[in-house]
């Protein structure tokens, strides 16, 4: 990642956390209404789910300058998300939720740029947790 993929990333990011919880319901609204059958995979509480969310983003986001010491992590949720039945094309549904709430919460903040952006570091992400979750099946 370029330091100007980086900073566009942590910049938005930074506009969308004064509304986390908000992008929270958007995004679950958003992948439920995407593929409905996802919504059994997630517990009765998605206030906390929410929060769980978007403290998870926010570590990744912090750490994009220094992905090396988050990829363990991020390997890890890979790895439980095996557990929980996630499939590789359940990722697209989360990328495609995503960039959605990110669009609705920045608004016309939201250029090509920073999409790009966005849609590079969840590739980069993703694509980790599926490499670790095809090592542990």
């Amino acid at each position: 990642m370029t330091p100007e993929t980086i900073d566009l990333v942590k910049t938005s990011w930074d506009k969308v956390k004064p509304i986390s919880e908000t992008a929270a319901e958007l995004f679950y609204g958003k992948l439920f209404e995407i593929d409905p059958s996802l919504k059994s995979m997630f517990p009765s509480d998605m206030k906390e789910q929410g929060r769980k969310l978007m403290a998870m983003i926010n570590t990744a986001v912090n750490a994009l300058d220094k992905l090396d010491s988050i990829v363990p992590a991020v390997q890890d949720l890979g790895k439980r998300h095996v557990g929980y039945g996630v499939t590789d094309a359940m990722y697209d549904t989360v990328a495609e939720a995503l960039i959605w709430t990110l669009g609705q919460g920045l608004g016309e903040e939201f250029t090509d740029d920073v999409k790009a952006a966005w849609v590079e570091t969840y590739t980069i992400l993703a694509t980790t947790m599926k490499d670790a979750a095809k090592e542990a099946a």
